[in-house]
């Protein structure tokens, strides 16, 4: 077993050093990776060596390359079947490898590698692979299709990496990750990447790794100490017109927004967008072309806010990000450790704050223990801190505009000329012009107007919890992003032996979907019930009807019982008149005669 301390890494260690060839070495120069992370430092040389690796690393500790790299380094391209499989939990996560290993490849030629996720078509991939490919990156539910159906051939496979091991497990896809690893050489390697270490995993490298060398990555502190961490106690609907204030009062260059959601990025950046802010959304819905044209933007200054879900933002480097807005913090102190991790890169400073709703203080109490820093409490900047900071601003413009003599003198005679002609003070002119710059929009905001409560306020700030007017009660429960939840209803349940997670795992595979777009879910026998968003579009509807759990399609479609309707399925039914036992004759004498 080998430990290794990530903050302890020897900085005069290079790539060279580890023993990895010159073309993966010069790729790794194009894209300025200089030092090996801990991980990187500590399982490359392993798996040169032909060994099985079990690596319990954190996101954002550098696995990709140290997995990737010595794959490439002795990758044959005469084979044309797949020598390389690694395993991911998400479409997302796959692209974001699949990404990794083409820019590790750009100076190895003839290197060819595909992503195979659900919700792409069969006929891209199925045409890949008949052209031949050296790395397939995908899911396990994709690739336990194109194993059923023989159109994937692993029989040559000689390494196999099963990234964020325990996620999958967690999304249910233990039977399909025991499946393939079943079907594969025996001969191949093995290189398992986790972030714990529960006993499934524990068994499963057990059982399909050979003497594997186990290597931990130990981190002192979870966020940089260079990044002032605050949040803000706000109510949902109040979201946007508090990060506008925040943007008016924040001295920011550039800044990612976080959402929780795939249409809450969009809205997000729509509603910045009309507000006057150079603004766009990254997601999993965003082509690969259009996500790095937004990221040069950003890079380049063209582009000022990017509003991002976690998985569309993994991996960014930019070093203008001077601020991290969490629009929805995450459930999970992981995630928020990645999300801020964005900002304050490389001993610069950075700002991270965090929105939260009344009803999750708890998160931010987790995430202090987790993180073992404290969390700021901000007040919402008030009317004169932003009209403060726009009279700055309108000052700055006044000086710079003074300084450009040439433009002044040529402007001073045409006021000259309207004061002698018009009879006007010269201030009341320099007003005027003040007025036509600024166009319709005031200079200031006007004060708030008192606070008026509402049963729902009422509600939010945990006051009296539960207590709604007849005509305050929500017609379906809230997601916890402020969209609304619609049950859909599948074809499995309990007679397949369905769990919560295998449901969890295959929607969110093959729909794009997060956890925090999966509300209640009953399993009944021949059914399930599970609350969706109900804003989701029509082509995530289609994928979704398609999927297949325990083998079965399960057919999703908007459930039509009421809340709390016992369905027929588990009702007992009731026999017909002509089927019911004959009436016993009443006694004389009985109170019934």
């Amino acid at each position: 077993m080998t430990s290794v301390d990530e903050s302890a890494q020897t900085p005069a260690l290079t790539f060279a050093d580890l023993g990895l060839g010159e073309a993966v070495l010069k790729a790794l120069g194009d894209v300025g990776y200089e030092t090996p992370s801990a991980i990187q430092a500590a399982t490359i040389p392993t798996l040169l060596s032909g060994r099985d690796v079990v690596g319990l690393a954190q996101t954002g500790t550098g696995k990709t390359a140290a997995f990737a790299l010595p794959i490439l380094d002795r990758l044959d391209v005469s084979q044309k079947t797949p020598q390389a499989l690694v395993l991911a939990p998400t479409r997302e996560l796959a692209l974001q490898v699949c990404e990794a290993f083409e820019k590790y490849a750009a100076h190895t030629k003839g290197v060819h590698v595909l992503p195979v996720y659900g919700g792409q078509g069969y006929g891209v991939q199925l045409s890949a692979l008949r052209r031949g490919v050296h790395v397939i990156v995908g899911t396990p539910g994709r690739i336990m299709d194109h194993l059923d159906k023989g159109t994937l051939d692993l029989s040559e496979l000689k390494y196999l990496v099963l990234d964020e091991a325990d996620e999958m497990l967690k999304m249910g896809f233990a039977e399909d990750v025991e499946t393939i690893l079943a079907d594969t050489p025996a001969t191949k390697q093995v290189a398992l990447f986790s972030a714990t270490m529960p006993a499934t995993i524990r068994r499963m490298s057990q059982q399909y790794l050979h003497d594997p060398e186990e290597i931990t990555v130990k981190t002192k502190t979870t966020t940089s100490a260079t990044i002032t961490q605050r949040y803000l106690v706000v109510s949902y609907p109040q979201k946007i017109d508090a990060l506008t204030r925040i943007l008016e009062v924040e001295n920011f260059e550039g800044m990612i927004v976080f959402a929780r959601t795939k249409s809450a990025t969009e809205e997000v950046a729509e509603k910045l967008r009309a507000r006057g802010y150079s603004a766009a959304a990254i997601n999993g819905d965003i082509a690969q072309v259009q996500r790095e044209r937004t990221v040069n933007q950003l890079k380049s200054g063209k582009l000022d806010i990017l509003v991002a879900t976690d998985v569309a933002a993994r991996g960014l480097d930019v070093e203008r990000i001077s601020h991290v807005v969490n629009f929805d913090i995450p459930t999970d102190t992981e995630s928020y450790v990645h999300r801020i991790g964005r900002t304050g890169r490389a001993g610069r400073t950075g700002d991270a704050i965090s929105f939260v709703t009344p009803r999750e203080r708890g998160l931010v109490r987790a995430i202090e223990r987790a993180t073992r820093q404290e969390l700021t409490e901000m007040q919402l900047p008030s009317v004169d801190e932003v009209n403060e900071t726009r009279l700055s601003r309108f000052d700055d413009r006044i000086t710079a505009a003074l300084s450009e003599s040439e433009r002044i003198d040529r402007f001073r005679d045409i006021v000259a000329h309207y004061v002698r002609h018009h009879d006007v003070p010269e201030v009341d002119v320099a007003a005027a012009l003040a007025v036509v710059a600024q166009g319709e929009s005031p200079l200031l905001l006007e004060p708030d107007p008192e606070p008026r409560r509402s049963v729902g306020e009422r509600s939010e700030r945990g006051e009296r919890p539960g207590r709604f007017d007849r005509d305050d009660r929500p017609e379906r429960r809230p997601r916890p992003d402020g969209g609304r939840m619609r049950t859909y209803r599948i074809a499995v349940g309990k007679r397949q032996r369905v769990e919560p997670r295998q449901i969890v795992g295959a929607l969110a595979n093959e729909g794009g979907l997060s956890r925090g777009d999966f509300g209640a879910i009953q399993i009944r026998p021949d059914f399930s019930l599970v609350e969706l968003p109900a804003d989701l579009p029509a082509s995530t509807l289609d994928r979704l009807a398609d999927t297949r759990i325990s083998g079965k399609l399960i057919e999703l479609r908007p459930d039509t019982g009421a809340p709390g309707r016992r369905y027929a399925d588990d009702r007992p039914t009731r026999p017909s008149r002509d089927d019911r036992p004959p009436r016993k004759p009443r006694h004389k004498g009985s109170p019934e005669a």
